[in-house]
């Protein structure tokens, strides 16, 4: 090895020298020996490098005739096979293929002022690069954020891209967590995404799985079988967070977290399923990666959300609190309440939920809906109390990439309710205080579904499609009847092709586009509603259906959100007090769903003493002084 002065940015993994070469390190306990080899494909090898014993499991060496896009795998105590670098950052031929070393300081970036996105006011747009446009592509994906920047998004959370089997995917089941995969283009392709995003003012974040690997082209047993924890997922082996010699793993993890901030300019992550982590250190795994990002963004801003199915509010506490200093959680509870208020079916999960107006006061107002209560279908408790967290904190949605994947033949939520109700609950979503999320193509209603899609290998393609049909006959409406229907094949590529976007409905269906951008401009532009104030936000049930939201603002400057989920209902609002107009001032209509520009039957005109209330309707009502 020579013994020159290397520079790395991470533990282990290739690194290109300023001054030439390559400097490679990897851990593999499990060995005694390990040396990397050099070619265009595992045939052509032609030169090879011996990595030097480190101690600790450790290896590293230098090679003075790498460079940039030369190809490589390690040769693990002389044997036959040649594995990927487990902290590969490009899989050109996929997972099983050649590692290529990445030169991750060659790119010109142009997003120097970029400051970062800070919580207060994020719109989440998830999009899944493979289907979000018909190439499938960065480059492809980067041409539509504009649209997005117009709309009124700020922030742009792509699903799972860490290189995965296949040739399509939902990227859940990477196995190199380096690498970007090479479906969607070169990592040059994923940098020009995130610039191109900062170039409009848009914040990107990246949702990363840290809670198992993939079951396929995942080679890290070979190098050590500490990676793996006792603990078991619905998808496999759990992550060894808290065992035996956890602490590489750990720095793997944690390390990875902070190269997308580092190398990609990433503005956070989106971390899947946090309840199937299981870490028992003094020092949780979330908590240390979520103060890696921070650490490597500087002064930049980042934010940082996790799916937490247990609801554990301490996850959105500061440290200081005695949280972990995530920014926020998805709030399932918010979808499926709303979801069973739009559809009327509550079946399987969506039997834990009433869709009542309370629910949905409750949810907009205090978040989770569960937290800490007995929870009959789990059979134990679910959720902690969270009465003192912020509303921007829950990340609020009608629709993502999980529940559109779960309904009767991975159909849109405009498809399974009234035109008025989605209009509606739209208006609860985009100006109730959480941070509001929606799915690729909501804005313009699109017609095409997003059912999961997996490129398995044929055993474990039949094993997924089981999965799926006994999955779907946990639905009781399912449970009797030939599923063939109800979930498209999976691992048929005509699936995923049927799930891409038809951008040409964006115009076709202008009525629901101009739906999500003025009630975004709404959110963004008024004051009330952009305080995002949820302590001076209250809720008031008025019908069988129906439900008013008062959002507080400077004296004498109120809104009132009203919904009717159900039929028409003359008010006389004499005993509610959240009614009330502040004094001196009255209310008038300031937006309403029932416009004709969003399929609606016009508005009828408000009179303060005696309320109508249009079926399956929102109307907004702003006070302004008398005499104006």
């Amino acid at each position: 090895m020579s013994s020159r002065t290397l520079q790395r940015r991470l533990p282990i993994g290739a690194e290109v020298q300023q001054d030439g070469g390559v400097v490679f390190r990897v851990w593999a306990p499990l060995r005694s020996r390990v040396s990397v080899e050099f070619g265009d494909s595992p045939d052509a090898l032609h030169d090879s490098v011996q990595l030097d014993a480190e101690g600790d499991g450790y290896f590293g060496g230098f090679a003075p005739a790498a460079r940039a896009g030369t190809r490589y795998g390690f040769r693990l105590d002389d044997e036959d096979s040649l594995y990927t670098d487990p902290a590969s950052r490009f899989q050109p031929d996929g997972v099983h293929g050649l590692s290529e070393v990445i030169d991750c300081e060659a790119f010109d970036w142009h997003d120097g002022d970029w400051q970062g996105p800070k919580l207060q006011g994020q719109v989440l747009y998830e999009l899944h690069i493979g289907t979000f446009t018909p190439e499938g592509t960065w480059q492809a994906a980067a041409a539509k954020l504009p649209e997005l920047k117009e709309l009124g998004i700020t922030l742009v959370e792509v699903m799972p891209v860490a290189e995965f089997p296949g040739q399509y995917g939902w990227g859940y089941d990477g196995v190199d967590w380096y690498a970007p995969t090479r479906l969607y283009g070169r990592p040059d392709d994923f940098r020009k995404f995130v610039d191109s995003a900062h170039q409009v003012g848009l914040g990107v974040i990246l949702d990363v799985v840290y809670n198992h690997f993939g079951p396929t082209g995942n080679y890290l047993g070979q190098f050590s079988d500490d990676y793996i924890s006792k603990h078991g997922t619905d998808w496999g082996a759990a992550i060894n967070y808290d065992g035996p010699n956890s602490g590489p793993v750990r720095e793997f993890v944690i390390a990875n977290a902070g190269y997308w901030i580092d190398e990609y300019h990433i503005d956070g992550l989106r971390l899947d399923a946090v309840h199937a982590i299981f870490d028992d250190s003094p020092d949780h795994i979330l908590a240390a990666l979520t103060r890696r990002v921070r650490e490597v963004a500087g002064q930049r801003s980042t934010l940082v959300f996790a799916e937490n199915e247990f609801q554990q509010c301490w996850l959105l506490r500061p440290a200081d609190g005695g949280g972990y200093g995530l920014d926020g959680g998805w709030n399932d509870d918010f979808h499926h309440s709303a979801r069973v208020a739009a559809t009327g079916h509550a079946d399987h999960y969506y039997a834990d939920f009433q869709g009542t107006p309370q629910e949905l006061i409750s949810a907009a107002k205090w978040g989770y809906l569960y937290q800490g209560q007995w929870n009959p279908r789990w059979g134990k408790r679910r959720g902690s109390p969270g009465l003192d967290v912020p509303g921007p904190r829950f990340v609020t949605f009608l629709q993502n990439h999980d529940q559109v994947s779960n309904t009767h033949c991975a159909r849109r939520l405009h498809e399974l309710t009234t035109p008025g109700r989605h209009r509606a609950l739209t208006a609860l979503l985009l100006l109730a205080p959480g941070t509001p999320l929606l799915f690729q193509g909501q804005e313009f209603s699109a017609s095409t579904p997003f059912p999961f899609f997996a490129d398995h290998e044929p055993e474990l393609a039949d094993k997924v499609r089981q999965g799926r049909e006994e999955f779907a006959r946990t639905f009781q409406r399912m449970a009797g009847g030939d599923t063939t229907h109800q979930f498209p094949d999976p691992c048929d590529s005509a699936t995923c092709e049927a799930s891409k976007l038809d951008w040409s409905e964006r115009d076709a269906h202008g009525a629901a586009l101009a739906l999500h951008r003025d009630l975004l401009r709404l959110r963004r532009e008024d004051s009330v509603f952009a305080a995002q104030r949820s302590d001076r936000m209250h809720g008031s049930v008025v019908g069988p259906e129906a439900f008013l939201l008062r959002f507080c603002g400077a004296p004498g400057d109120d809104r009132l959100l009203l919904i009717n989920l159900g039929r028409d209902l003359p008010w006389l609002p004499v005993a509610e007090p959240l009614a009330v107009a502040p004094e001196g001032t009255t209310w008038e209509v300031l937006w309403s769903s029932e416009d004709p520009r969003y399929g609606g039957w016009g508005t009828r005109a408000f009179d303060e003493h005696h309320w109508y209330l249009a079926g399956h309707a929102a109307l907004v009502l702003h006070s302004v002084n008398k005499e104006t």
